[in-house]
């Protein structure tokens, strides 16, 4: 029987999230680390106007960790036991907001921090979701879902100029650590091209 599978059965038996926790995460297990891809674009980056900074995501807690989150249930959070990303998700998404936009185009300058510069705009995020969900009752249907609340703020007078959440979802095969992965990144370069299509305009 698959993991996750193991997991709902035990969420359905009122055993404790902190024992289906320890079954799945096993403190100082080695585990493979995995990255995402930016967008890349069709061509050459369009040179924009202005100095855009890229802060650092906000996040529940759950999210604010290296591990790669599985919700069996809505209130329930565990972790995939044979893969991490490279760096907790919010600091990957940022790695990744900055090199979409650095690859497209679409302002003169991207950061991550203003670097003795004065920043034109900030852009803003908050991490909703970024996590694996089952998607049927057969222990072979899952779905990566990632939900993103974009925020971008003028620093001429700090006014919110404009605010749009972002979602996509993506369907997994099997709960394989690499078909998993492979879900969110076809995910995420969908998601990562609609926002730094909008966020220039």
């Amino acid at each position: 029987m698959r993991w996750i599978f193991v997991a709902l059965m035990i969420a359905a038996s009122s055993l404790s999230g902190c024992g289906a926790l320890s079954s799945l995460s096993k403190a100082g297990a080695e585990l493979d680390a995995y990255t995402l891809s930016p967008a890349v674009g069709s061509g050459a980056p369009v040179r924009g106007r202005g100095h855009l900074i890229v802060e650092l995501p906000s996040s529940a807690g759950a999210l604010a960790t290296d591990r790669i989150l599985i919700k069996p249930v809505p209130y329930q959070a565990q972790y995939l036991p044979g893969g991490r990303w490279i760096e907790p998700a919010p600091a990957l998404l940022q790695t990744l907001l900055v090199a979409s936009f650095q690859n497209v185009g679409g302002f003169e300058l991207v950061g991550r921090t203003a670097n003795g510069l004065n920043p034109d705009y900030t852009l803003m995020t908050e991490v909703m979701d970024f996590q694996v969900e089952p998607s049927g009752p057969g222990p072979d249907q899952f779905v990566v879902r990632i939900s993103l609340m974009m925020t971008v703020i003028r620093e001429a007078d700090r006014r919110i100029v404009a605010s749009r959440q972002f979602y996509t979802s993506e369907a997994a095969a099997s709960d394989d650590t690499q078909v998993l992965v492979s879900a969110f990144d076809r995910a995420l370069q969908r998601l990562l091209e609609e926002i730094v299509g909008w966020t220039p305009r």
